[in-house]
């Protein structure tokens, strides 16, 4: 089946479903309304009433974490937004949408597919923000429920910024704040072959706008590249897991407020980037062994305060040695070791890698080590609990068979 993509015009000027409430959510829904965009948000219950209850009447204000915070070219959008919609219903959200968005954590991927699914219609593009192997688990269940909706699914490596929902008491407030505006993502189709439209749809969404007006998109080569490429399970894991003694007595020996540590200011150090880069490699080694591609980082970039997260906002160059003393000037986090630095980077990212290291006989033990460490400090088994290759329908695929369902949608039967 072929999708006849409409122009970036009709695409812009058509309605965007929101799915999911939380911060990539809201962030990514504001932006494209302060864009002009006609925005409809939903979340599922029992989330609805805490993440969305309030956003009808209050709408959401896009604000600075930090003064001056833009994109390196000077791209900037604050304001007050209001959605068209604001609703507990897929269907609604979906219902004559061309461009659909999936802003939440993986965990939350089945409970919103098994909704969407039913209501697909013929001619929609799916972005999945951050992918985290989302494209994969759609197709799935998709094929699993007979769906036959000729739609677009693609996802992105990271979000086009860091952003944070602001909380006053534990409760969150009508406002986000904006880290940093990417000018730059990996995005990938599945299959590959819808690549192509699939990065070029990205310039009818508002929230893509600091991209598109800076270095703009990049089109991986499979969705297993974007997975490779995703940079939290690199940065997170080992900065969190081994900066874990800073983070815990930052409010406490080192006598600061513990919702001030970061893991760039605080953790970051030589020693944790020769594991986060020796963590790449082993990366590295998967795809190559896959067929697949990956992000190119130079060794330099790790070493550095920024790390390969810089290259996504500032561009190649950018550069904090740690001989300099720097405060980011907000806060990053993570403030406990159950935060999804570790509670979903190690059983998604780094526990899809631990399978296919076995399956394509790639050692990975750096990685392994990670996924122990983050286990014995959670009092969880992430090599039981982690997603697997079948979860993503994957595992019973040969190398030749993942390559041609990854680009061209053949897909054999177990």
């Amino acid at each position: 089946m072929t999708i006849e993509i409409p122009s970036i015009e009709e695409l812009r000027s058509a309605p965007i479903a929101i799915l999911g409430g939380g911060a990539v959510g809201k962030t990514c829904g504001a932006d494209c309304a302060l864009a002009g965009q006609e925005v409809r948000i939903c979340d599922l219950d029992p989330f609805y009433e805490t993440s969305l209850g309030t956003v009808e009447r209050t709408g959401i204000t896009i604000q600075a974490k930090a003064p001056g915070t833009q994109s390196k070219y000077g791209f900037e959008r604050f304001g007050n937004a209001r959605y068209a919609l604001v609703t507990n219903s897929v269907a609604e959200a979906v219902r004559g949408a061309k461009l659909v968005i999936v802003g939440v954590p993986s965990i939350a991927h089945e409970a919103f597919f098994k909704e969407l699914i039913p209501h697909l219609e013929d001619g929609q593009i799916i972005h999945i923000i951050p992918d985290n192997y989302g494209s994969l688990r759609l197709r799935k269940m998709m094929r699993e429920a007979g769906s036959t909706a000729d739609v677009i699914i693609g996802g992105w490596s990271s979000a086009p910024y860091g952003t944070r929902v602001d909380t006053e008491g534990g409760i969150a407030n009508a406002h986000v704040s904006l880290v940093y505006r990417a000018i730059t993502l990996r995005g990938s189709a599945l299959p590959t072959r819808d690549t192509a439209a699939f990065v070029e749809s990205s310039k009818a969404l508002g929230c893509f706008d600091a991209i598109t007006q800076g270095d703009g998109a990049v089109a991986g080569d499979t969705v297993l590249d974007i997975g490779f490429s995703n940079v939290n399970p690199v940065i997170h894991v080992p900065g969190t897991l081994l900066g874990v003694s800073t983070m815990e007595n930052f409010g406490t020996v080192l006598g600061k407020n513990l919702h001030e540590y970061s893991i760039y200011s605080h953790s970051f150090c030589p020693s944790i980037s020769e594991v986060q880069y020796q963590f790449y490699n082993e990366e590295i080694a998967l795809a190559e062994a896959i067929g697949v591609g990956i992000q190119p980082f130079d060794r330099d970039v790790f070493f550095q305060r920024t790390s390969v997260l810089g290259q996504e906002y500032m561009g190649a160059g950018c550069n904090v040695p740690f001989e300099e003393q720097w405060e980011v000037g907000f806060a990053t986090g993570p403030f406990s070791i159950k935060n999804r630095y570790v509670t979903e980077d190690v059983p998604v990212g780094c526990h899809v890698y631990h399978e296919l290291g076995v399956k394509f006989g790639v050692p990975t033990p750096i990685i392994d080590a990670m996924i122990v460490l983050g286990g014995v400090m959670n009092h969880a088994n992430y090599f039981e609990t982690g997603m697997t290759l079948a979860d993503l329908g994957i595992a019973h695929l040969n190398r030749e068979q993942l390559l041609a369902y990854l680009h061209d949608g053949s897909y054999v039967e177990e």
